[in-house]
């Protein structure tokens, strides 16, 4: 890997990022493109969304029975209490100190460290603090800085020196969980499986690094302190990935009005 690649030395979590296609919102569909790894963080640090475009798949349906042990319907509804009200600045908090609790709280926790949020410097420090441990937040800290500080990081993905887009354009980074598993559970201590799709790019005229689709799992090490659930580490792995539809990438326009007109959510298990 070269000194481009990578940043600080080795780490669980990767960057991913796309390859800017000639024509990003031109009228024709994207051909399909394998993401690569462009970034290495040190240690483990928070979310830095994997953006992978694909388009053009063909619209069959994979092959195979279906399974005699399929999932009951109740398995995929929601369950559990009633959603948090409490709130740490901007996230959530007051999740209950069961089960149920730890997973709302990585659900909640893998939105914050993937939003745009993490690229301003002023916005990124109270995610940090809310999130993490407080004996893991001031490393954490550090070496966030470091990696979403770094100029010649921020103009890869499109943005200036101070994680701001170009004019005209709209910068999108938000996660979108799916579902998430217990893994372990031990009562003060839980580590919690988060799977999420997720959007990163630029959306805009002339944008070089347009809006993309990725799937991630990320599994949180969660500790209880002083009345919630807080992190002290994660990894993160590749899909589940479902099969991409035949459906045409929208305009620039209307994905930067999605983004703005359709808000986030607080997650419950």
């Amino acid at each position: 890997m070269s000194n481009d690649d990578q940043y600080g030395g080795t780490g669980q979590t990767r960057t991913r990022l796309p390859d800017p296609p000639a024509d990003p919102y031109g009228p024709t569909r994207r051909t399909p493109r394998a993401t690569r790894s462009l970034i290495t963080v040190v240690g483990v640090v928070v979310l830095l969304i994997a953006a992978i475009a694909f388009a053009n798949q063909s619209g069959d349906s994979p092959s195979g029975k279906p399974s005699d042990n399929a999932p009951a319907t109740s398995s995929t509804a929601a369950t559990g209490t009633s959603p948090v009200t409490g709130k740490n600045g901007t996230i959530p908090k007051g999740f209950t100190h069961d089960e149920q609790g730890a997973q709302s709280a990585a659900a909640n926790y893998a939105v914050a460290l993937g939003s745009d949020a993490m690229f301003d410097a002023a916005r990124r420090r109270p995610i940090v603090q809310a999130v993490y441990l407080p004996d893991v937040a001031g490393a954490r800290q550090s070496d966030l800085d470091k990696v979403y500080g770094d100029p010649e990081f921020l103009a890869r993905i499109g943005l200036d020196a101070a994680g701001k887009a170009p004019k005209g354009q709209t910068f999108i980074s938000r996660l979108n969980p799916v579902g998430t598993k217990v893994e372990k559970f031990g009562g003060d201590t839980a580590s919690v499986s988060v799977w999420y799709s997720a959007l990163f790019g630029l959306a805009g005229e002339g944008s070089k690094n347009p809006v993309a689709e990725s799937w991630y799992t990320n599994t949180y090490e969660l500790r209880w302190l002083n009345g919630d659930w807080r992190v002290a580490d994660f990894t993160q792995k590749e899909g589940p990935a479902p099969v991409g539809r035949d459906q045409t990438a929208s305009s620039a326009e209307e994905m930067a009005a999605a983004v703005s007109q359709f808000g986030g959510l607080t997650y419950a298990r």
